[in-house]
């Protein structure tokens, strides 16, 4: 079980295999803005005109349609496939109920932290303490240890930075989702309440009567179209930072604040025949993305609009003095079921998810109907978590502001406690990451990895530093947005002869192995990777960015012809993911880039591909207690048709090749080893580990460059 970055799981750079129901880069898990407000006072919220109850059922019905839609999401039940539009319909729901509050009644602000510390968080720390429980009892040492970081997260209202970082960083995307992803939407909301309390209440202190409600109206237009343009904008450029961020988010609780301003303006008059088919086509707009939009649906941006308008529309449809009619959209979201279900949203959210992810990692990818019943089965503990918790302290606490607070310290020291109590529970089973022992000697040819004689008592790389067994010279794999690389050389910088290093990621990872093969000549090594980039030349759709990798077209004309500038290197060595398009694609792409390389008129080498566990093989060594004959991979799905190698293209074009494919996966039976001779072979699902990079620089010298 992993996760990957925007937003399919189709080939364009290394490709994780998607969770089932899970939200992946492009959707990281759509969600929560159940995060409080969603599920939340409406009775509290004065919005409504004086002959008309401020409860409005219509909006409890509405927030159990949003809940509904993301748990069917998750829980991959065929049909709502776009059902993570259930956060951005809480959104706006929370747009306009705290806009509704803060208009309506004459709060302080520690009034109105106070009511959203008591109303939001108990719950969400009752859900953090029992997942870093459950975590620490079911998972393995890797996943506790990444756990602990994100308890640390979710209690400090900043899971979406931390994970939109992860989403955009194009290696730790390809991990397991975290059973806190979910809380990324909470953070937002917590982020958007300091800012909207702020904003409003101090307009509120020094302005009055319709000043007020011009400034109020004015800023939230001006934030809400700031925030649209923002989303738009990322969308295009980085879907998961567009996802995640609460800048991109605002304009979704400015929908909610517009609706609920305009429904006080309404609410003087009677406005209901008028507003009836608006509470339709508003259904309509929020309801047909449910079933319309899937995983390539480029979202939030433009898509967002849909459900977002349509939310408003509905709640603006309901801000009337009359009662709710037969013939009014509000009276089909108020019954029964789906206000029952809007009651227990904002708990059964926080719930469902850790459920689904920590059995996911504990027994493997589930069935559609398993995910469905632990999603029922979720709803107990929400339902206890609701009456013991969320109701008693909201309800049955003091009103005073410090009351509050209190509750709300509490509720963000004690999680912060359960991930530190987790989080050392793992480094003891882990062992400190301290540096290995220096990397054994490697065999510089036959069947055998290391070098006769060499042995490891241990695992080389430790459980504990595998994930972190980069190759030297990170900066050198430029970012995903930018087109040119930097002047990355080692060895002797000065020397007139160099040895280039030429591809994606899968070329950065042999960096250790080229450098020592240059530094034994007194060659310098310059490096030119871009990672999720093929060095073949045909145009791909990048998962992370959730777009065409337009940079990489970009950076392979600019690095092509930065060579043709330079001089002469003694040798190119290519290297690169081997799952890029199909081969028909790959082989025609190979043959323009070795058209433009020949024409340099140096030595070409290649290295093929090595295998693809895809999975997390340091996750699964550490839940296999580091048993080095544990976690194989199929033989079958670990290679591809290599046009270079198996296509005659090598020959071709007179480029010296070297396959490490039999030795890294021996033999002809059906599956290939993580672990060879003590060496752990692959730091991810893809990558290998730099010290097997440094065990085979020896066979890559005698193999490339023995005969110069």
């Amino acid at each position: 079980m992993s996760t990957a970055v925007p937003p399919s799981s189709s080939h364009s750079a290394a490709t994780a295999a998607e969770l089932p129901g899970v939200v992946r880069a492009s959707r990281p898990n759509a969600v929560a803005a159940l995060a409080g407000t969603a599920t939340a006072t409406t009775a509290a919220v004065e919005t409504a005109p004086p002959r008309r109850t401020a409860f409005r059922p219509d909006i409890e019905g509405l927030r159990g349609i949003a809940v509904l839609a993301v748990l069917a999401f998750h829980a991959a039940v065929p049909g709502p496939t776009g059902g993570y539009v259930g956060v951005d319909i809480f959104f706006v729901i929370s747009g306009f109920l705290i806009t509704g509050l803060l208009i309506g009644r004459p709060l302080g602000l520690w009034d109105f932290a106070a009511r959203r510390a008591r109303r939001i968080l108990p719950a969400a720390a009752t859900v953090l303490v029992a997942t870093a429980a459950a975590g620490g009892a079911l998972l393995d040492p890797l996943r506790g240890t990444d756990l602990a970081r994100d308890l640390i997260a979710a209690a400090g209202q900043v899971a979406n930075w931390r994970f939109a970082g992860q989403q955009t960083d194009y290696l730790a995307a390809e991990r397991d989702p975290s059973p806190l992803q979910h809380f990324w939407s909470l953070g937002v909301e917590n982020q958007f309440y300091l800012l909207w309390g702020v904003l409003l209440l101090g307009l509120a202190r020094y302005l009055h009567g319709r000043r007020r409600t011009a400034a109020i109206t004015l800023a939230t237009l001006g934030v809400g179209a700031a925030s649209l343009l923002l989303c738009l904008r990322w969308t295009a450029t980085s879907a998961p930072l567009a996802y995640f961020s609460t800048a991109s988010r605002l304009w979704e609780f400015a929908a909610g604040a517009c609706a609920a301003l305009a429904g006080r303006a309404l609410a003087a008059r009677d406005a209901t025949p008028a507003l009836r088919p608006l509470g339709w086509l508003g259904l309509a707009a929020l309801t047909g993305p449910v079933f319309l939009y899937d995983r390539t649906t480029p979202f939030p941006g433009a898509a967002a609009l849909l459900p977002v308008l349509g939310t408003a529309a509905l709640l603006l449809a309901g801000a009337t003095p009359r009662p709710l009619g037969a013939a009014d959209a509000g009276r089909l979201l108020a019954t029964r079921p789906l206000r029952a279900a809007g009651r227990l949203s904002y708990a059964w959210y926080l719930w469902h998810w850790p459920v689904l992810t920590i059995a996911q990692a504990r027994y493997g990818a589930l069935p559609w109907p398993v995910l469905l019943a632990l999603t029922a089965l979720s709803a107990l503990p929400a339902w206890l978590t609701l009456r013991l918790v969320e109701q008693p302290l909201r309800y049955g606490s003091s009103p005073a502001p410090r009351r509050g607070l209190a509750v709300g310290a509490s509720a963000l020291v004690i999680p912060l406690i359960a991930a530190l109590t987790l989080g050392g529970g793992t480094v003891r089973a882990l062992g400190t990451a301290t540096a290995d022992a220096a990397a054994p000697a490697g065999a510089v040819d036959g069947p055998a990895l290391l070098a006769p004689g060499a042995r490891l008592a241990a695992l080389t790389p430790s459980l504990a530093r595998a994930r972190e067994d980069f190759p030297p010279g990170q900066g050198c794999e430029i970012a995903l947005n930018a087109d040119r690389s930097p002047r990355c050389l080692f060895g002797d910088d000065r020397s007139p002869d160099r040895l280039v290093l030429l591809g994606d990621s899968h070329a950065g990872q042999w960096i250790s192995a080229a450098k020592k093969m240059a530094e034994q000549r007194h060659w310098a090594l310059e490096v030119l990777v871009k990672p999720g980039c093929p060095l073949a030349t045909l145009t791909v759709r990048n998962n992370v960015l959730g777009r065409t990798f337009e940079e990489c077209d970009r950076w392979r004309e600019n690095t092509l012809a930065r060579l043709a500038d330079e001089p002469r290197p003694r040798l190119v060595l290519m290297a690169g993911l081997n799952r890029y398009g199909s081969q028909e694609e790959r082989t025609r792409g190979w043959t323009r880039t070795l058209d433009r390389l020949t024409a340099l008129g140096a030595p070409l080498a290649y290295l093929g591909d090595t295998p693809m566990p895809g999975k997390d093989i340091p996750t699964c060594l550490a839940a296999s207690d580091g048993r080095d004959d544990a976690c194989f991979f199929a033989r079958d799905t670990a290679f591809e048709p290599d046009p270079m190698l198996d296509g005659g293209l090598a020959a071709r074009y007179g480029v010296r090749t070297l396959d490490l494919g039999p030795l890294l996966c021996p033999g002809t039976g059906p599956t290939c080893p993580a672990v060879l001779e003590g060496v752990v072979l692959y730091r991810d699902t893809g990558h290998i580990t730099d010290t097997l990079a440094k065990v085979l620089a020896p066979r890559l010298d005698k193999a490339l460059l023995g005969a110069a």
